[in-house]
């Protein structure tokens, strides 16, 4: 007898079962089988199917899945007489039929898959002006699929000269694509281009606005890549503080207490009781202030303040005056005294504005539930029905059914002068470096636009930052905001040191993704988080397993982009979801977790002293189950960085015959074998 057995290789059946198909081989030999009929052919690989004990393929009957062979193998074979009984069973193909078609269209796939991976649009991030001078091009390719990429290039309006040639580099690389850049300045910064790549076998393909195309066609000249101008008043001024600082939020009400006259009825002692979403503690503005030589010493230099303006709750979010400090947090002029000390002391300060609605108490929104259709104001929300009155589904909210936070329309003219007027006013009044702009990507562009137009006028060097938790390349061209609170960043870090659920390429594929969605100078302003006051904190997510804790610090201020810190995060403070993750502020030295302090500040002083890790590139060199190798390069000078998240010592192994300082220890090694312990990091200069 001949035991058979039918194997689908359908991708939806291995999404849906989760197949893997390096388990056959076993399970072949435990069950004596020694024929396989294929249900289709769209993952058949023979080098994990193999190819002696294949009878044919078809396309009627049920496939057996392999995650069921380790629940239950009764039924999952058949047995026969001989081959031909299988076939007549099954209604197969020839298995030489099978394994030519199979090798034909895998070809056919490999070519068509290289040509559609091929990308490139005249937009940023794969064309933009650098300067008035330079132009940045990038293509995106299949990885592994070519070996040297060329850019073409001159002025658009030359028609006698040929083409420059410049090779491109290799900027990012995840498991599907290769990303190519290339910096160029042509006379006048009028472009015209096209892309060469050489594949693997030395061949060479020309690429245009028609795609790829037949070196030989005279009319190639004209449907090359045209970058019409860079216009000095499109381009991107990136702010080098930015890039420079280290970010400290404070949650106001559980920072620090400086005045306890301005505590309202109610306001908890100090860190006592659990925290719920009606606990008022009494942080204020004077306690900031009277903490500023604490975050200097940390090695903080911006401040990010969640709302201080008029509002009921404790977070603020629900906005009653724009104009106004909330008396529970200070005064005007106590802001202002807190912004110059901050400055003094070398830190800039941020707030957080609420622009995408406002409180149910703002003035506006109390007219309009007064007047009803008659009120001046009924076109400055989104009313489903009248009468309205402060009820769910009546209108459009923040979020679901958060009455007390009515969307304002941004579209109105004058909503938009006010929430403008806002934005210059604290500038002008009291100096502040800049907005942190809450749910901003559900605020029309369009007003972010003016938004950028007014600050900057009123202070060319304030930053906008908006709160956008996910994809943000429309916010991010260079005419709206600075740079958002990077949250897949904060994401991958969890989901890798944290949790331990993907590994090194998953992760460093997650970060390269984010990476290329945006102009480089807006990479190194992206705010890199691992926790907030909407998260859980970095010391749950990583279930107080301090290794594990510093790893994702060490990565958040090795990697490009600005490193920010939650308030008591470095010192250990603990906290599950909102609003356990808003706990009071632990000023008792005995009770701050002080390893994890001098750690941090360790990172801080790394990072400030060393620019690589401000401006350097980023470049991938190793990538290996939980070990991960990258460098951050800055002219001439290399930090190479090294990490092993796995739960036991490693090494790696890289390609560089050279000696480096270890900026830990500051000793002299070398560096083509590096060990690591188990959760460990290294970082060497050289």
């Amino acid at each position: 007898m001949i035991k058979a057995i039918n194997l689908s290789t359908y991708q939806y059946d291995m999404d849906r079962y989760n197949n893997n198909y390096k388990n056959v081989n076993k399970f072949l030999e435990d069950n004596n089988i020694n024929a396989i009929e294929l249900f289709g052919l769209q993952l058949y690989n023979e080098e994990l199917i193999p190819k002696d004990k294949i009878i044919g393929a078809h396309l009627m009957h049920y496939p057996v899945w392999l995650d069921f062979w380790n629940e239950d193998e009764e039924g999952l074979f058949e047995e026969f007489s001989s081959k031909e009984d299988i076939i007549n069973y099954y209604g197969n193909l020839d298995k030489k039929v099978i394994i030519d078609k199979y090798r034909e269209e895998i070809k056919i796939a490999e070519k068509l898959n290289a040509e559609y991976a091929v990308f490139h649009v005249l937009d940023t991030p794969y064309a933009y002006g650098k300067d008035k001078d330079t132009l940045i091009v990038r293509v995106r390719v299949a990885r592994n699929d070519i070996k040297k990429c060329y850019i073409h290039y001159k002025d658009r309006y030359d028609w006698e000269n040929s083409y420059r040639k410049k090779e491109m580099v290799i900027v990012a690389e995840t498991e599907l694509f290769t990303y190519y850049q290339v910096e160029v300045s042509v006379f006048r910064n009028r472009y015209r281009y096209y892309f060469e790549f050489i594949d693997n076998n030395d061949e060479s393909f020309e690429y245009n606005e028609r795609g790829f195309v037949n070196k030989n066609f005279k009319y190639n000249d004209m449907n090359s890549f045209q970058f019409p101008y860079i216009a000095e008043e499109d381009l991107y001024e990136e702010e080098k503080w930015l890039q420079e600082s280290i970010i400290y939020q404070i949650f106001p009400d559980r920072f620090c207490n400086g005045d306890n006259s301005k505590n309202t009825e109610g306001t908890l002692s100090w860190g006592k009781g659990k925290v719920n979403t009606k606990s008022m503690y009494g942080g204020d503005l004077r306690g900031v202030i009277e903490k500023l030589s604490y975050l200097k010493e940390l090695g903080v230099n911006l401040i990010y303040l969640t709302p201080v303006f008029k509002s009921t709750t404790n977070h603020k979010y629900n906005t009653k005056d724009y104009f106004d400090i909330d008396p529970q947090f200070g005064t005007i002029n106590e802001a202002r005294e807190l912004v110059e000390k901050a400055h003094n002391n070398g830190i800039k300060i941020i707030f957080d504005a609420v622009f995408n609605h406002s409180g149910s108490d703002f003035f506006a929104f109390k007219d309009l539930i007064k007047n009803q259709q008659q009120s001046k104001y009924k076109e400055w929300y989104f009313i489903d029905s009248w009468p309205v009155s402060q009820a769910k589904d009546k209108y459009y909210t923040f979020a679901n059914g958060c009455e007390n936070m009515p969307k304002l329309n941004t579209n109105n003219e004058e909503v938009k002068e006010y929430l403008l007027s806002v934005g210059e006013y604290w500038i002008k009044e009291i100096g502040i470096d800049g907005w942190r702009l809450d749910v901003c990507d559900e605020v029309g562009h369009e007003f972010w636009r003016a938004f950028r137009k007014r600050i900057k006028k009123a202070n060319k060097n304030t930053i906008i930052i908006g709160e956008i938790m996910h994809e943000a390349n429309s916010f991010l061209k260079g005419d709206q905001l600075d740079g958002i609170m990077n949250y897949p960043f904060k994401n991958a870090i969890i989901d890798f040191f944290g949790k331990n659920i993907i590994n090194a390429r998953e992760f460093l594929d997650i970060m390269a993704e984010n990476r290329v969605l945006y102009m480089d100078s807006i990479i190194r302003q992206m705010w890199n988080l691992i926790g907030s006051h909407d998260t859980k904190r970095i010391y749950n997510e990583c279930e107080g397993n301090i290794n594990k804790i510093k790893l994702a610090i060490a990565y958040q201020f090795l990697y490009i982009g600005v490193p920010y810190i939650y308030y008591g995060d470095e010192i250990g403070l603990d906290g599950e979801d909102d609003p356990d993750n808003r706990k009071c502020m632990i000023w008792d030295e005995e009770n701050q977790n002080k390893d994890l302090l001098n750690f941090y500040k360790m990172m801080i002083k790394l990072r400030k002293a060393n620019k690589e890790l401000i401006y350097g590139d980023f470049e991938e060199i190793y990538c290996k189950n939980d070990l991960l190798a990258f460098k951050r390069v800055l002219k001439d000078t290399n930090i190479l960085v090294l990490f092993n998240n796995s739960d036991k010592d490693e090494a790696i192994e890289l390609n560089l015959n050279c000696k480096g300082t270890n900026l830990i220890t500051g000793e002299i090694e070398k560096i083509n074998k590096v060990k690591l312990d188990k959760k460990s990091f290294a970082v060497f200069k050289y």
